[in-house]
């Protein structure tokens, strides 16, 4: 489906089709840029903004941000938050978001496998639930990382 969107998209000027895109953590601006598309992982389900969308508001799972201008596509690991597009700005609030490159996948791999392991001994419902937010985590990093690697070996 995005593919297909993408297709009819740019047949139309993709310069003259920008929006702001805001992502904010509680203790830095992450990304302030105009963009032709995003992707969020909302808990309705992934949600694509173009320029012109009317205003919405979104509650956030954790997943991956896709930013897409053009042919260039960058992608932002993001744990939960809210989303809002209003007057051609989508705005993100997030209680954290990283890049590729500042995730290690051996750290996170390693990260998750002692995660399954407690998940798999553990009997407290608080102490699994606590192991199973690390294991979700850890699948977004990975996914970001992976993202990351396929559309760079493309440019």
């Amino acid at each position: 489906m995005l593919a297909v969107l993408m297709m009819y998209y740019k047949g139309i000027e993709m310069a003259d089709k920008l929006f702001r895109l805001k992502v904010f953590t509680p203790f830095i601006e992450k990304v302030d840029e105009d963009v032709n598309m995003v992707v969020l992982r909302c808990q309705t389900g992934d949600w694509g903004v173009l320029a012109g969308h009317a205003p919405f508001s979104a509650v956030l799972r954790y997943g991956t941000l896709r930013m897409i201008n053009g042919d260039n596509e960058r992608v932002l690991a993001v744990y939960g938050g809210v989303a809002s597009v209003k007057d051609n700005v989508l705005t993100v609030l997030t209680s954290e978001a990283e890049w590729p490159d500042e995730i290690d996948l051996a750290r996170v791999q390693s990260q998750r496998e002692q995660a399954e392991q407690r998940l798999r001994e553990r009997t407290d419902y608080l102490e699994m639930q606590y192991d199973r937010v690390l294991i979700r985590r850890a699948l977004v990093q990975i996914e970001v990382k992976v993202l990351y690697e396929k559309t760079d070996e493309n440019d």
